[in-house]
Parts: structure tokens; sequence; C-alpha cells
């Protein structure tokens, strides 16, 4: 009780003032909530802002093409909640005629939604007594109850998730959940947090025990996979090919430059030996980036190349250089883009 008690009255003095907690509306609530998926907060305030104004209600979104949500995500990445996003909206305002989901289960159903989004439209919308439990809560409970339990396990996702659980009160989930989240992140911070004005460090067992830097406890990452990309830039002055990725992957139905992938750096002399390149003389080659440019994502790091070719350049399908910003592009080819028009 002491736990939630001093929690609530730091809230009320500290809460953060963020434009969607002026609104009960299910449908903010759930778009503010898949853009903070891996985002921080500063970087998804622009994109809500966009979002809201682009598609103000659920029917804009579910009538939107999928092409022009994508371009608005662009830059934000996990694209695949941008894809999720528009699935649910045509979820439901075909399937539940256009009402917002009100139940943690019912909103659990939608794609891209789990257990921490459900929980926290389910209790900031309709007040459900179901605890939110993310990297910010993670960090709170195993700090002040000083659980080396690893998070990302499946001993511990089940242990915290009860032990949340346990601690939030029927009077006013709504509150509660945004107090924890809140002090997660402004007192209770991954790197120098602020214990001496903690308002609950004389009760925190990690202060009590000096094991504060050392929680929460993670397992061990899986290994990251290197990829080599060569993006194959045609510039004919006037003209480019750029084509859409369809098959299943992080940029799925974004657009990019004919790609070669290999298993390592690769030269020129290599290079035109692939199909996309029949035809064209190595002279008429250059490499934009001398270094190759490395994207680090969760999963995978990608070395990439951008190869200028000014020769062999025969597609129908080619694309006028002043239609190319219209294209959602990865970060990664737009960062490209950027450099390349003002070269």
């Amino acid at each position: 009780m002491e736990f939630y008690n001093i929690l609530e009255t730091w809230y009320l003095k500290n809460q953060r003032d963020l434009p969607w907690r002026k609104s009960s509306n299910p449908y903010f609530i759930w778009l503010s909530e898949i853009i903070l998926q891996q985002t921080r907060i500063q970087q998804g305030l622009d994109y809500y802002y966009k979002f809201t104004t682009h598609y103000p209600t659920v029917y804009h979104l579910a009538n939107a093409s999928e092409d022009a949500i994508l371009k608005d995500w662009q830059g934000l990445g996990y694209y695949s909640r941008a894809r999720n996003l528009h699935f649910s909206a045509k979820y439901i305002c075909n399937e539940l005629n256009g009402v917002f989901p009100s139940t943690y289960k019912e909103i659990l159903k939608l794609k891209g939604v789990g257990d921490y989004t459900a929980s926290a439209i389910a209790s900031i919308c309709f007040n459900e007594k179901t605890a939110v439990v993310d990297g910010n809560v993670y960090r709170v409970l195993s700090r002040y109850f000083n659980i080396n339990t690893p998070i990302n396990s499946t001993r511990g996702i089940k242990y915290f998730k009860e032990l949340a659980q346990e601690l939030i009160k029927e009077a006013n989930p709504k509150e509660y959940n945004q107090a924890i989240m809140d002090f997660g992140s402004m007192v209770c911070k991954p790197q120098n947090p602020t214990c001496t004005s903690c308002p609950l460090n004389k009760s925190c067992l990690a202060k009590a025990k000096n094991t504060i830097d050392a929680l929460p406890v993670k397992e061990k990452k899986l290994k990251i996979k290197k990829r080599y990309l060569n993006f194959i830039v045609f510039d004919d002055g006037t003209h480019t090919v750029i084509e859409k990725r369809t098959e299943n992957g992080i940029w799925k139905n974004l657009y990019q430059f004919p790609l070669i992938e290999a298993d390592q750096m690769i030269d020129v002399t290599t290079l035109v030996k692939n199909t996309i390149l029949t035809n064209t003389h190595q002279k008429d080659i250059h490499l934009f980036n001398t270094d190759p440019i490395i994207h680090k994502l969760s999963h995978q790091h990608l070395y990439t190349q951008f190869w200028i070719v000014n020769s062999g350049f025969k597609n129908s399908e080619y694309t006028k250089w002043m239609d190319v910003e219209k294209f959602a592009v990865p970060k990664l080819i737009h960062n490209f883009l950027q450099k390349y028009k003002s070269k």
C-alpha cells in the first residue's frame, strides 16, 4: 500500500504533460502507444501530431493507402507497426462498425498489440484494472523489490506481470499505470537514477543492498547478424530505378534501389557479374561512399554501399528523380538521398 500511495502522490505533482493524456479517445491512445513502441517520447511526438492530423479518426486511417501511411511513418523504424495499425484500423471499421474494443481481452486481438499496449489502453481509456509492464515498470519493480530474475525470460515476464497486477488497485488503475511509467522514466532511470531525492528510497531494497546498477537483469542477447547490402543507383541525370520490397522483412512494402546482397564486402569486379548490371562497364560505376555505412538494428547490422551507375540504363519502370521523394523508403535510403541530392 505504501508503494502505491507514494507513487500516486508523486504523480499528481510530477506527471508529464503529454498530448494524448488530454484525451480519453481510445483511437488516439492506441496511436500513441503504437508510435511509442521502441521509440522515445521526444521522437514520437511529431509522428503523433502528424497521424492525428492526417488521420483524425479510425475511418481516415482505414481508408488511407498503405503507401501513404508508410510515407508518414518514414524515419520511425519498425515499419511492421504501421502495417499493423492499418490492418487493425480496417478490422475495427469493417468488423466492429468503427467501435474501438473496450476490454483488455478484446484489445489484445488487434494486430500488433501485446500485453503492455492492451493493458495501457484498457486502463487509461476504460479504467480496467490491468497492470502495464514495460521497460520502466520492470526497472522500478526489480529495483524496489531487489528482484534478479531476468526480465526477458519466460519466468521473468510471468513473474513481473503477476507482481504488477498484485500492486495495482481497483480505485484508479489509469493514474497508477501512468504514475509508475513516469516514475521509471523520470526518477528510476536506467543510468544515474535520482536515488537521493526518490520518495521510495527508504523502502527500496536495491538501494539498501547497493544493487541498483545491477538491476534489472537481462539474459544474454542473441548474436547479431551481419548483412552486406549493395544498392544500385542508376542515374542518367533525369531518371533512376526504384522497386518495392514485397518479401517479408523489416522493410516490407517500402521502396529501395535495386539490391545485390552478398555474404561479405564486394568490389566492382564482383558487382558487375550480377545480372542487374548486364552490359554495364566498370568505368561507368563508382562508389558513393568509400567506407560502408553501418546501420545498426536490434538484431542485425547492415553494411551498406551505394553504387552509382551511369550506363546500361535500360528499364521501362524507371522513375523521375523529382518523384523519388514521394515514395516511402527506409531511413538508410532516406539518409543517402539527402546526401546525394546535395552533392
